[in-house]
């Protein structure tokens, strides 16, 4: 049997091994895409200056075999000179910091060179190799070098040690995933098969042999969660991918996810899964301070973190929040810091989608530029990646934020004030051209003017005078990174506008109306991916927003529930269109609410379009429809987490009637399940089209513009998907029981019939005067049953 061979590089070899010290945010993000830029310019102006016998830019690697495995470390080394008798090898580096303070090679930059000093001497048959660090300053280039020469016993015994400690990781990988595979073997899918769900399962381990894109539209209840995750988890048993990121947009859904994963570990399948918990849940300390000064666990992380991440990894296969919190006590170190490096480890990683595809936030540990892996990409409630999509690659910049940093920052003087003056008067041209919105074709030299200001924060920061004021100059730093990270990325399915805000404010943004290729460039990281979500309709739609290929895999799973069991009607005598509203529409859907919920007792959802129609409403249905066995509620605008569990709890099984005043598209409307008899019923106010607005007139150009149908993508899709989303609560298993209002005559509109899902084809349509008929004959089949 041959040998596996592990590919490491050797900068990531001696970040990992050798870190050290503590873990500080107000320093550790400095070293951005510019700062890498620059860098590259210095290390070719320096290379050029050498003489001769200096050779820029050599490839090295060297393999170390071990009994179950070898370990191939490369890079390429900065420089070689053979113009003494000793070989030198250089390692250059480009800083912003004072090189005057800088009275020794950094550890992990020493480590560098040692290994390419050692590779050349093993290979050439040297005794000895001098070690060289250089040193710019990349705004003065200023230099300093520091050099050392060492014996090969001296290189090989240090190197042996390094590449003996990476083993221990790599041995217990390797002896891990042939454990896992093996406890796969004869793993079955864990329930019964539903209607449509093997083909779904099929169908997924298909596009991953085939390193494809799936679409998969399955109604609720078909048991999308567990049809992905089971034959993703086979297929890296299989060896056809290293790792599963579960990517989800809510809390819910990744609960679900786990209890995905958990499943099949009890049915004996060995599966290390992390999931990544947002910062602010995971800190251990009352303020999210990450410097060694604020907090106990970043002082000293860097020591401890490799020790704790070994002993969690090897000792359990899942990891909660509580799990994680315990054990970064235990060795007091930065709990989510901890998580991430974790994930590296892991078969699983479960996710919000802003780790994969944010440009400012994604896991640099998996996709870093230039980086790429068999990774497999399960994309859970994927109609939210349409507007998460256009927000991650979407950027802003507040005339008033420069106006406030610039007063923050005036009493230290300095190049910061002049730029920021530059760049508030770039701004103000703008604003005085500015109606009310105004689309434009560039934002002409404006990221100069920005790199300038970045340029003259990076030297501020240094040693800001007082924390506060670092604290704001380090927010408006980032503020401006993330900026001309977008302005990076813009092309032509950008739109760039300005904008003077209701609030007396004025912003530039950079819009990003159709996401795909930004989003295609993230999975391409990985190998394949599925999109799957109840409201994937209509699937040419997703397609256009998500993907930029033509040979993407589409499945519509058909609803495994019985028809009969599900009354869905549509109000044709009612409307929330603006120009009708008023008293006499809102009593009326008042009305329809009162007659539909005394049918039949239960637990109800009513769905409406924005929190002032459910007031209005809510008032009327109050004060003229309330009745004493009757019981509501209302949502409000803003809930805690507490308050919206303290909601949903109201929603058990014989307790009468519950009416749940809801908003269409908020937190109650998708990702709950409330299960049999805790809902019988929902109620859904409109079409769900978003309200006009800037961004959605100019997304509606932009399709027109294009030879489609503007409305569509701007409106008639997203507010269907919304009102699906809601409908989605009532029927969630096979032995449910209920029924589904539309309560708008727009329904019966030709364009939105179209967008009806195939379970729907038996709606009927109702008015106010017939609706409790039809209702009481629907709940007297259930008595015949």
């Amino acid at each position: 049997m041959e040998r596996p061979c592990i590919r490491i590089s050797v900068r990531n070899l001696v970040e990992f091994i050798l870190r050290s010290g503590d873990l500080d945010n107000r320093r550790s993000k400095m070293a951005d895409k510019e700062a890498m830029l620059m860098g590259g310019k210095i290390h070719r102006k320096i290379q050029k200056k050498m003489e001769s016998a200096y050779q820029a830019e050599v490839s090295l690697r060297h393999e170390t075999i071990y009994e179950e495995l070898s370990i191939q470390v490369e890079g390429r080394a900065d420089g070689i000179s053979r113009a003494q008798d000793v070989v030198l090898v250089d390692e250059i580096k480009g800083v912003y910091r004072d090189l005057a303070r800088l009275e020794s090679p950094v550890e992990v930059h020493e480590a560098q060179a040692k290994c390419y000093a050692y590779f050349y001497a093993y290979d050439h048959q040297q005794k000895a190799m001098q070690v060289q660090l250089t040193y710019c300053n990349m705004e003065t280039e200023d230099i300093k070098r520091f050099c050392k020469t060492y014996t090969f016993e001296e290189l090989e015994l240090w190197y042996q040690k390094l590449v003996d400690e990476y083993y221990r990781w790599v041995r217990f990988q390797f002896q891990w995933r042939k454990r896992r595979d093996q406890s796969m073997e004869g793993v079955e899918f864990p329930f019964e098969y539903r209607r449509g769900q093997k083909e779904i399962v099929a169908g997924v381990y298909h596009v991953i042999q085939k390193k494809k894109q799936l679409f998969l539209q399955a109604p609720t209840g078909v048991g999308k969660t567990m049809s992905t995750v089971y034959p993703s988890v086979r297929a890296v048993g299989a060896g056809l991918a290293e790792k599963i990121f579960y990517l989800t947009a809510k809390t819910i859904t990744r609960t679900v996810a786990q209890e995905a994963f958990l499943l099949l570990q009890e049915k004996g399948v060995e599966f290390k899964v992390a999931t990544i918990t947002a910062k602010e849940k995971l800190c251990l300390c009352d303020e999210m301070e990450c410097n060694p000064q604020e907090c106990p666990y970043a002082r000293g992380h860097f020591d401890r973190i490799n020790e704790a991440v070994y002993e969690l990894w090897t000792t359990k296969n899942h990891y909660t929040r509580d799990i994680l919190q315990e054990h970064a006590r235990k060795w007091q170190v930065c709990p989510f810091e901890m998580c991430l490096d974790l994930s590296v480890w892991t078969d699983g990683v479960i996710c919000d989608y802003n780790y994969v595809f944010d440009p400012n936030v994604y896991l640099k540990r998996f996709f870093a530029e230039g980086t790429k892996g068999d990774y497999i990409f399960l994309i859970d409630e994927a109609h939210n990646l349409v507007d998460r999509g256009r927000q991650m690659y979407s950027a802003a910049l507040y005339k008033e934020e420069v106006l406030k940093i610039r007063k923050s920052l005036k009493p230290y003087g300095g190049k910061v004030i002049r730029e920021l003056n530059r760049l508030n008067q770039f701004l103000l041209e703008l604003k005085r051209e500015c109606e009310s919105y105004e689309v434009l074709e560039s934002i002409g030299n404006l990221p100069v003017l920005l790199m300038k200001v970045m340029g003259e924060l990076e030297s501020f920061l240094e040693e800001p005078p007082q924390p506060e004021v670092g604290k704001e100059a380090l927010e408006f730093y980032f503020t401006v990174r993330d900026f001309l990270n977008i302005c990076d990325l813009l092309d032509e399915n950008y739109k760039i506008y300005v904008q003077n805000l209701e609030d007396g404010g004025f912003q530039l943004r950079l819009f990003c109306v159709n996401p795909a290729k930004n989003l295609e460039n993230c999975l391409e990281k990985g190998s394949c991916a599925v999109f799957f979500s109840a409201t994937l309709l209509p699937l040419r739609y997703y397609r256009r927003v998500f993907s930029t290929h033509e040979d993407d895999y589409a499945i519509c799973a058909a609803s495994p529930f019985s028809q009969e069991r599900r009354c869905l009607l549509v109000g044709a005598d009612v409307s929330s269109k603006y120009t009708r509203r008023g008293y006499g529409e809102y009593r009326r859907i008042a009305e329809y609410i009162a007659r539909a919920v005394n049918t039949h007792p239960g637990n109800y959802m009513v769905f409406f379009p924005s929190h002032r129609l459910l007031r209005d409403v809510y008032e009327i249905y109050e004060q003229e429809f309330s009745m004493p066995h009757v019981h509501s509620l209302c949502q409000s605008s803003v809930m805690s987490e507490q308050e919206r569990e303290s909601f949903l709890s109201e929603f058990q099984s014989g307790r009468g009637t519950l009416v749940g005043f809801c908003v269409m598209g908020g937190i109650f409307s998708e990702g709950i399940d409330l299960l049999g008899d805790r809902l019988i019923g929902a109620l859904i106010v409109g079409t769900g089209i978003p309200q006009v607005g800037t961004e959605n007139e100019i997304l509606k150009a932009f399709y027109d513009e294009r030879g489609e149908n503007g409305f569509d993508y701007a409106y008639r899709y997203p507010g269907m998907n919304k009102v699906l989303q809601a409908a989605g609560r009532v029927i969630r298993t096979q032995k449910d029981r209920g029924i589904i209002l539309l309560l708008d005559e727009r329904f019966c509109q030709r364009e939105n019939l179209s967008l009806f899902p195939e379970e729907w084809s038996n709606y009927q349509v109702s008015k106010i005067t017939s609706v409790e008929k039809q209702l009481k004959k629907f709940w007297a089949g259930e008595a015949s049953e």
